[in-house]
């Protein structure tokens, strides 16, 4: 019998590649930095700020320069008066407008600018980076589904086989202790009907990294049509698989099971990631607290930190209707021994969304960052479901106030005084000052 653990290395396939989200180094730091969206917000709209005010500063600055020479001197009013508001076609013939004018509008239209940044960014951080809309992160409302994909089906030569799709399932990259991944393959003709397929080869194998590269673990994989062993439903035509790292003799890292099949008369194939972690860096303890605080709500959710480090921590909030409402987070270091995460309704959140209580925390999912390694985080172990079922409060149990902190105060003053700026250049130049 070949021992699995000195086979030698097939090759990976170079046909049907598909890039699947968390499959790339890029990808997972992308998973877990979700909730730096509303500051990147902030910065975006900063630096649209400036542009904004340093494109409406050179209209300007060129206005004044033609005023003061009292003609254009070169410049022509085209160019200055390019973003100038036009006038209707029914209103009669275009009048060239005085350098005054000229100013007016490009004032004007600073102005509008600004007053729009500021709204834009006063009103995307009005909240916290860790207590955000669920609506902001559609991908995060269910993070346990798997994941399903459609790609063209190709050659060994990848060129796309006409008239054949390929259908995918994963039931999670992100794999844990003794969790089990199922695994799905189907081809599809254009009318959406299901075709033969026949599986020839099925592997599962350990990726190399720097550090490791022989010996490497390589398994079989039992692709099947028949209702067992991963698969759902016998003769439907997808084939489906069951895989079990920790049980299957895998370390931790990345695992690649390829695939290979014919369809349509044409041998093809694909492939599916997924991230082992064997042994979690913290466990959960069981039982939440909660507590109205500072004006806003928390739970807290007891774990045992085995290695300290900086956690990333994740749930979702439904309303008494089951409506998913709040997306919260935990984002800091955190020392080894009996912990609490925290996790925060923000006050203002919830009196502006007006959820019906009780609220519902669910899908808690955390794991330890691993800077600058692949991959980037060891699990902890998932909370699927619901985890806790909170007590009611009235709206007013909580603060009307926005977020506050430096950095948000300091792109406040910076974006109003632009406003500031523009309104008082407009009064004036109308007072003709």
């Amino acid at each position: 019998m070949t021992n699995p653990r000195s086979a030698p290395a097939a090759p990976s396939p170079s046909f049907s590649k598909r890039r699947r989200l968390h499959t790339s180094g890029a990808a997972q730091r992308g998973h877990w930095l979700w909730w730096l969206a509303p500051l990147a917000l902030a910065l975006g709209l900063a630096w649209l700020a400036w542009y904004a005010a340093g494109r409406s500063d050179d209209a300007v600055a060129r206005a004044d320069a033609a005023a003061s020479a009292g003609a254009w001197g070169g410049v022509s009013p085209f160019d200055v008066a390019a973003s100038a508001p036009r006038r209707p076609a029914s209103a009669g013939p275009a009048r060239t407008l005085s350098p005054r004018e000229l100013q007016l509008a490009m004032w004007q239209q600073r102005l509008e600018r600004a007053e729009t940044v500021l709204a834009t960014y006063r009103d995307a951080t009005r909240y916290p980076h860790e207590s955000r809309p669920i609506t902001e992160h559609p991908d995060q409302v269910r993070p346990n589904d798997p994941v399903e994909e459609e790609t063209v089906l190709r050659r060994k030569d990848g060129q796309p086989i006409e008239g054949l799709r390929l259908r995918t399932s994963q039931e999670r990259v992100f794999v844990q202790g003794s969790e089990t991944v199922r695994l799905s393959v189907a081809v599809q003709d254009a009318s959406g009907q299901f075709q033969p397929l026949r599986v020839t080869r099925a592997v599962a194998r350990e990726m190399p990294t720097a550090r490791t590269m022989s010996n490497l673990a390589i398994m079989p994989m039992d692709f099947n049509d028949q209702g067992r062993a991963g698969d759902v439903q016998a003769g439907d035509r997808r084939h489906g698989a069951l895989l079990q790292p920790g049980a299957q003799g895998f370390g931790a890292g990345q695992i690649r099971v390829e695939v290979f099949f014919d369809a349509g008369g044409e041998p093809s194939g694909t492939y599916f990631d997924l991230f082992y972690t064997p042994h979690p860096p913290a466990v959960w303890q069981g039982g939440v607290r909660e507590a109205v605080a500072d004006g806003s709500l928390h739970f807290y959710l007891k774990a045992d930190v085995r290695e300290a480090g900086r956690y990333v921590v994740s749930a979702r909030l439904d309303d008494a209707n089951g409506k998913p409402f709040a997306l919260l987070s935990f984002n800091d270091e955190v020392r080894a021994g009996p912990q609490e995460f925290r996790l925060s309704v923000f006050g203002k959140l919830l009196r502006d969304g007006q959820p019906a209580f009780p609220l519902t925390l669910r899908d808690v999912d955390g794991f330890l960052l691993r800077p600058d390694t692949f991959p980037d985080r060891s699990l902890m172990p998932r909370l699927v479901g619901r985890v806790h079922t909170g007590a009611s409060y009235p709206l007013a149990s909580f603060s009307p106030m926005e977020w506050s902190s430096e950095e948000r105060d300091r792109y406040l003053a910076e974006l109003s005084r632009d406003v500031e700026e523009a309104r008082l250049r407009l009064k004036q130049l109308k007072s003709g000052s």
